[in-house]
């Protein structure tokens, strides 16, 4: 007898049917799971991750970062170590062994309450690396050294950073610092970004450039020909024709002679997403007609010897390095056309572009990968300039990049975690409830059925999927004319799930519940499907038995992740162990997104009021536990986003508490007094408003340090006492 139908023949066989049931014959090979847990789909997409997955029980930490391919787009930095979790090498391929940092063990000594000798900090939580930037910023100046070394290149190497990537104070300020030796400088594309490039370039290298692009405007101008005159290399950067006759006039009335620079419309362009930005089309930079018309009016106002920069951008994620020399190659014969024509060229600014290799395929053709390493980069702009400026015998100009998601996407991991899996489960039927399901159906219905058995006997299981939908459609429409109850439409859909599950045919992928919004932290996925690495961070010893995408908190349908790299619709995850829940029973479940260093902080916005991730910087140290926690800080309370979208917080609470006041626990006999429901009230308005999965929680903003952290019993004893401040617990919103 066949498989199937010895399944089914306990659900419906009709009455009449004599049956058989032979339990030592087996489904179809389709339906035998590739490994514990649940069947893998059987799609080309998942073919990698089932041959890695399946092999029998054993399982190792090496076999994980296969899996994940961690070694592919987490070299040097990222790794799988012998207890089966995220280790962090923050100087890169220099890291020593005893150098290396768990990652897990950072996210406990955040988020563990302060009783116990954490931080306190819900999650979600962004762990910031600077020593990774060092590196990133030393790695980027060597490979441009080595090549000027090795091709003979006469001039230097220098970069920018552009802020736009990431205007974190901090990460600003490191750059600046670890970039001080190399003459590395930044980029502003607007004047809040100039402002904070001014202030931090005061205490950087004063050959640094900075690097002045985006629109303008007589203010924004004002402002760069002030940089100058406070000694600060600030280069305006013409992306609009129009913006020269602001800078001579300016620049007079000022008394500055500003430093300027044209951004070129280039020919080359790359395709794809990033590429749409340039090209003779592209939004920003000069056709060579109106490069003319600007050399000719400098030359007009006496000040052509002020032209010493010239700037292009084919576009982010550069694939290939021989479209990189074809850019290259066609700026620097613009360079070379401008010094013929008498400007005091100096410095070709190439731009950004240097690509991430996100899913770790090494390849050109993908808009998440680029084909090319740090030192190949390098040598083929160097080469590129040099052959063309020796073609034209013009001095070889100091070459400047605009290198952003290259230096700075390593250095930041977003942890996040699971809080729930979402299972179906199949109802339950006894003998009697079959039968009494059976004759509570219509005639057509039963129909079905005994063609659903039949075909099964038959061995025709392609009909047996035809005959359960037709049954499960029929149940649906009898249900919404009021004919079937739900009993029965539950048990409809648990016979139809049982024949899916057994053909192999039943979707194996679950929807992991995660406590994050994606609107706010992964912005580029939802935006422009950029794809992360998302990898658990711990239990990598153990085999993942599930399948699954991830759920935010959010109410739109979008707030979901389910595409990853390596062309998979869903991810090898760990099965929750126990009964996850909110308040903390169980155990947890941490997932990090790697190399989101770049942009996605300074897009994300405030979708569902959810504010940004709580955020620590952590140090290699040579103490016990190999990482110091230099600053830590509590992402946005419930407070703080009210207030940006202009909500009065303070006034908020006050129409609470006076409405607590006139129906709070008096008029209904409720054992908490109006003082301690009120209290409740503002701590409501200090929490952050992710999930609180911790017993430890941020009340008050206040100390030396700006902030201060409170287990559950301190927490307790405040509302119990709420003659204990309410100033102290509104304070947090005040801040």
């Amino acid at each position: 007898m066949p498989a199937l139908a010895c399944c089914v023949d306990a659900a419906v066989a009709p009455p009449g049917y004599a049956l058989a049931v032979d339990a030592s014959l087996h489904p179809p090979a389709a339906a035998v799971p590739p490994f514990s847990g649940a069947p893998l789909s059987t799609t080309a997409s998942d073919a990698a991750t089932t041959a890695a997955v399946d092999g029998g029980s054993f399982w190792s930490p090496s076999r994980s970062a296969s899996l994940y391919r961690i070694d592919g787009w987490g070299a040097p930095y990222f790794a799988v170590n012998g207890s089966g979790t995220i280790s962090v090498r923050p100087h890169g391929t220099e890291t020593l062994g005893h150098q290396e940092i768990d990652l897990l063990k950072i996210v406990k000594k955040a988020s563990d309450p302060k009783s116990v000798g954490g931080l306190g900090l819900q999650l979600p939580l962004i762990v910031r690396f600077p020593d990774v930037l060092k590196n990133r910023l030393q790695s980027l100046q060597s490979a441009f050294d080595f090549a000027v070394r090795s091709l003979d290149y006469q001039a230097h190497y220098q970069g920018v950073y552009p802020v736009k990537c990431n205007q974190d104070r901090f990460v600003v300020e490191d750059i600046v610092k670890f970039g001080s030796p190399f003459r590395f400088g930044l980029e502003a594309g607007s004047k809040p970004e100039l402002l904070l490039a001014m202030s931090c370039l005061c205490k950087g290298n004063p050959e640094a450039l900075l690097v002045c692009n985006g629109f303008k405007d007589s203010e924004y101008i004002s402002l760069a020909l002030v940089a100058k005159k406070l000694a600060i290399n600030a280069v305006i950067v013409l992306e609009q024709e129009e913006e020269i006759d602001l800078v001579i006039n300016l620049s007079k009335k000022l008394s500055v002679r500003p430093v300027i620079g044209v951004r070129a419309k280039l020919r080359t362009k790359h395709s794809g997403h990033f590429g749409s930005t340039s090209g003779e089309k592209g939004k920003f930079g000069l056709t060579t007609t109106q490069i003319l018309r600007v050399v000719r009016k400098l030359d007009q106002a006496g000040m052509l010897d002020c032209l010493q920069l010239l700037h292009f951008h084919i576009g982010s994620q550069i694939p290939s390095t021989i479209l990189l020399a074809d850019g290259v190659g066609e700026a620097a014969q613009i360079y070379c056309e401008l010094v013929r024509l008498g400007a005091q060229m100096k410095v070709i600014d190439i731009g950004g572009g240097l690509g991430i290799d996100y899913d770790g395929s090494k390849s050109s053709d993908s808009d998440i990968s680029v084909g090319y390493d740090l030192q190949e980069y390098a040598s083929a702009v160097v080469r590129a300039v040099r052959f063309v400026c020796d073609r034209k015998s013009v001095k070889h100009p100091i070459i400047c990049s605009e290198s952003g998601r290259a230096i700075v996407s390593h250095h930041s991991v977003l942890i996040f975690e699971a809080v729930s899996a979402s299972t179906y489960e199949a109802p339950e039927m006894s003998s009697p409830g079959l039968q009494q399901f059976m004759e509570s159906l219509t005639e057509d219905a039963r129909a079905d059925c005994g063609n659903l058995y039949s075909a099964a006997m038959r061995g025709e299981y392609e009909t047996c999927f035809l005959h359960a939908d037709q049954l499960k459609q029929r149940c649906i429409e009898q249900f919404k004319e009021g004919i079937l109850g739900i009993e029965q439409l539950a048990a409809v859909d648990g016979l139809c799930d049982m024949v899916s599950k057994v053909l192999g045919a039943s979707d194996p992928v679950h929807t992991y519940h995660v406590n994050l919004s994606i609107f706010t932290s992964i912005p580029d996925f939802w935006g422009i499907g950029q794809l992360f690495p998302i990898v658990p961070i711990h239990r990598l010893d153990q085999r993942p038995g599930m399948r699954g995408i991830l759920s935010d908190l959010t109410c739109d349908s979008d707030g979901k992740i389910d595409k990853f790299i390596g062309g998979e619709s869903s991810l090898p995850l760990h099965e929750l162990e126990g009964e996850r829940s909110v308040s903390g029973s169980g155990g947890r479940y941490y997932l990090g997104m790697f190399l989101g260093g770049a942009y996605e902080e300074a897009i994300g916005g405030l979708h569902n009021l959810f504010g940004g991730p709580s955020v620590v910087r952590v140090s290699q140290s040579d103490g016990p536990h190999g990482f110091a926690v230099t600053l830590a800080m509590p992402g946005p309370s419930c407070g703080d986003v009210l207030r940006v979208m202009q909500h009065e917080p303070e006034l908020m609470f006050e129409a609470l508490r006076h409405r607590a006041e006139e129906y709070g626990s008096g008029q209904y006999n409720d054992p908490m007094g109006n003082d301690a429901l009120a209290s409740r009230l503002a701590q409501s308005f200090n929490n952050m408003p992710y999930l609180v999965a911790t017993s430890s929680c941020a009340l008050n903003a206040m100390n030396n340090s700006g902030f201060y952290y409170c287990n559950e019993d301190d927490y307790n004893a405040a509302v119990a006492d709420p003659a204990s401040g309410e100033d102290e617990q509104w304070s947090y919103c005040c801040a």
